[in-house]
């Protein structure tokens, strides 16, 4: 039996922070991966559907300077390059994470890892071998996979899975997607921008449905002005691969059918086959694992990231992740805090946000004002051609709660919206900080010193 003071279970985000830090602070750690080294953040989720986006960036800013009459011309995306550059750049990537994770000591095992009880882990590696490691803590950054649901359902045919999109060989000619969360939109905004028909359903009132309505409603205008059609507030009853196309059928009795289908409808946990019930976790009705307000899902057991199911964000993963590192060395005493959460939509529009959103602190019963600005105000998104969208702060009782932003570039934005609200800036405190001129970030206190207005409804 191999002993370690750490077992951590997962090599994605969540995963390897975890193992950098508890290395760094001297525990001897083992890592275990079943798949790619990095997750599906790294190899088949936000990083390579980053750098599709990013090829069709010049693309959306010269058709919105066209708009405006001051450029001309095309631009034509080598697809098959595109696609070489990306696994090139992620093979790298995931080789550099693993060197450094092993110049820090960690041993890297790949194989599935299954719990055995409190303090052991199974591992089970492709050639059928096992082996039994000990220690003192386990960490499960087990991750996340697609989610599906009955008649929703990948075939890997033309009803596809968001990794078979991103590696699919050719832009299909047309591709309806259902689901508007982030994976949904982004998808959208690359295979419209490749010259495919796309139509984007959304069961919920409306796309972004994370989001304050007023908020969906700037980024529903945008995405309409890039030709993706969007139908909000409509179920999908089934979806299918039939005579070579995918046929989705909606429970208004429409159907639509494309070349191929995402089905993008939020995901599941990795927790199947983990046996962390053995450890003395508890999993919810959704598998996500259950665990207190320091991440602790039993004694001596640590769950971070998507499988915990708290906040499905790489980042949320590795913020977690080195506060349990600290936890175990000793350096933590008290509750996970996060902080106001970042979150971003990107694309050729973008969509922001850091901190709540108002229909979340209505629901709260609490006391709502909003104030809010359009973007056409800033000259940087001017010399963009960027002038759609809008910029808006939420304050409960006084205090900035939150800061949301659609249009282009607005990711940009994210950083300092966080940090204003962290450290609970307020229009009396904005002269502390000398915003430089002309940007994009000024946007963000003029609309911290715009009037506020009440908020009664979501």
């Amino acid at each position: 039996m191999d002993t370690f003071d750490v077992v951590v279970i997962g090599g994605g985000p969540g995963g390897a922070a975890a193992a950098r830090e508890l290395a760094s602070a001297g525990k001897s750690v083992a890592i275990i991966e079943n798949a790619h080294w990095g997750g599906v953040c790294l190899n088949c989720g936000c990083i390579p559907t980053k750098m599709l986006l990013g090829a069709t960036a010049c693309g959306a800013q010269l058709r919105a300077h066209k708009r405006l009459k001051t450029l001309s011309g095309d631009v034509v995306v080598d697809y098959a390059a595109l696609q070489t550059r990306i696994g090139r750049f992620l093979k790298g990537s995931s080789q550099a994470l693993t060197k450094g994770l092993t110049a820090l000591g960690v041993t890297l095992l790949e194989g599935t890892g299954t719990i055995l009880g409190k303090g052991q882990v199974l591992l089970k590696t492709a050639d059928g071998s096992e082996r039994t490691l000990s220690c003192a803590d386990i960490v499960l950054a087990c991750g996340s996979s697609s989610a599906a649901f009955p008649g929703l359902t990948p075939d890997h045919d033309c009803v596809l899975d968001s990794t078979d999109l991103l590696r699919i060989p050719a832009i299909p000619e047309s591709l309806v997607i259902v689901g508007a969360g982030a994976i949904g939109l982004e998808m959208a905004d690359f295979f419209a921008a490749m010259g495919g028909k796309v139509t984007v359903v959304e069961a919920a009132p409306h796309i972004a449905p994370q989001e304050d309505a007023d908020i969906a409603k700037e980024m529903l205008r945008a995405v309409g002005k890039n030709g993706i059609d969007c139908l909000e507030g409509v179920k999908a009853a089934s979806l299918k691969t039939v005579d070579g196309h995918a046929e989705l059928t909606l429970e208004d009795g429409r159907v639509i059918t494309a070349a191929k289908a995402l089905v993008a409808v939020g995901r599941t946990p990795n927790t199947a086959g983990l046996q962390a019930e053995k450890a003395a976790c508890r999993l919810n009705r959704r598998g996500f694992v259950e665990v207190d307000a320091c991440l602790e899902a039993a004694p001596g057991v640590y769950a971070v990231g998507d499988v915990n199911g708290i906040t499905l964000l790489a980042h949320a993963a590795e913020h977690q992740a080195a506060y349990v590192a600290r936890r175990i060395c000793g350096q933590e005493k008290g509750p996970y805090e996060p902080g106001p959460v970042p979150s971003c939509i990107y694309g050729s529009v973008e969509l922001m946000r850091a901190g709540v959103t108002a229909g979340e602190l209505l629901r709260e019963g609490r006391n709502v004002e909003v104030s809010q600005v359009p973007l056409s105000l800033n000259p940087i998104a001017q010399a963009y051609a960027g002038t759609a969208g809008m910029v808006k702060a939420v304050w409960s009782d006084g205090k900035l709660m939150g800061i949301a932003a659609v249009g282009h570039g607005v990711s940009h934005l994210i950083t300092v919206a966080q940090l204003l609200i962290k450290e609970g800036y307020t229009t009396d405190r904005l002269h502390e900080i000398m915003f430089a001129h002309p940007t994009l970030d000024e946007i963000i206190p003029a609309a911290l010193r715009a009037p506020r207005t009440a908020v009664t409804a979501a």
